[in-house]
């Protein structure tokens, strides 16, 4: 399933260090070349990959002792900024981030993609300046972000907004979705979840319902006390906790919107495969001990039997002895 709504709710960035012009170069190159991108601006003399990669690598030579040279990021805006960006807007924040990133008297060239829904951008720079300077990387992921949030107001996109039905997805999240366009799985997961809430069922009902939708429920619950202190769930191999998700499916929250009595020891809320660690339980090895209980009610009764049974003293005493010969 390929993305075909907006997962995220800002511009992204993100930003590569690498060793090889020509890779970085030949590949966007080839998106050009199936119409599938255009060059939007570039300071460099030449057309050719081949060519780029000799202007680019004369330059790099003044640090040549610099093994990652090649600067590759890509900003990706959200579904609904599309086409909010002219293409000469588009060159513009290009510049604006190059310049914001300390890469001002440096090598560059942006295209942009059509190769996906989102619109975005491609910017491969050389770290390396015109005055044989490095461009620092030192918390360029902080500083990327922080740029970031200023252009989305320069330029009047979509702003950075964490959205209550969703947790801001993680960087890896969102470097899988951008490299595989596929729907973040903890997003699957947010959306399955809030459907089978909805729907006020018994824990019983609440966990088949998941389990039909590929979803494993593993819940710790005592079994002495029957108090839960936690769920997690399985789906497609990897396992969240609750609480990860998002915080609505805590425990304490999930526990609110599904009918359930931790205290009805007789009729357990949850089939014991799905119990966590604490609600194991031991196996034996060797014979079981069974001890029989008297019922309260009949421990008088009993006890006036077991006395009218009892031998007497004097039956004791008047009791003939056997003797047996050798």
């Amino acid at each position: 399933m390929k993305l075909k709504i907006n997962y995220w709710n800002s511009m992204i960035g993100k930003q590569v260090k690498g060793k090889d012009f020509y890779g970085v170069l030949k590949y966007n190159q080839n998106k050009v070349d199936k119409g599938e991108a255009i060059v939007l601006d570039t300071n460099l003399a030449s057309n050719s990959v081949v060519l780029q990669t000799k202007e680019f690598n004369v330059v790099r030579q003044l640090k040549f002792n610099l093994s990652k040279a090649v600067y590759h990021v890509s900003l990706n805006l959200p579904y609904n900024d599309a086409n909010k960006l002219s293409n000469h807007e588009f060159s513009n924040l290009a510049g604006d981030y190059l310049e914001g990133m300390g890469f001002d008297e440096n090598q560059y060239i942006v295209y942009k993609h059509f190769d996906v829904d989102h619109s975005h951008i491609h910017i491969v720079a050389n770290r390396v300046n015109f005055s044989g300077n490095v461009v620092s990387d030192s918390q360029d992921y902080k500083r990327s972000e922080s740029l970031i949030r200023k252009l989305e107001q320069k330029y009047n996109l979509s702003e950075l907004i964490r959205k209550e039905e969703s947790n801001v997805l993680s960087k890896g999240e969102i470097e899988k979705c951008l490299r595989t366009g596929d729907v973040p799985e903890r997003l699957e997961l947010q959306n399955i979840l809030t459907e089978i809430l909805n729907q006020n069922l018994l824990m019983k009902d609440f966990i088949e319902k998941l389990s039909l939708k590929g979803v494993n429920v593993k819940i710790n619950q005592s079994l002495t006390t029957g108090f839960i202190s936690g769920i997690s769930f399985e789906y497609k191999g990897t396992f969240y906790k609750g609480s990860k998700i998002h915080k609505k499916f805590s425990w304490n929250n999930i526990k609110t919107k599904i009918i359930t009595d931790e205290q009805n020891r007789n009729n357990p809320i949850i089939p014991e495969d799905n119990a966590g660690i604490r609600a194991a339980k031991t196996e034996t090895v060797g014979y079981e001990k069974f001890i029989t209980k008297i019922p309260r009610s009949h421990s008088n009764e009993s006890s006036e039997n077991i006395k009218q049974n009892r031998p007497t003293n004097e039956e004791i005493k008047n009791k003939p002895r056997l003797r047996f010969r050798r």
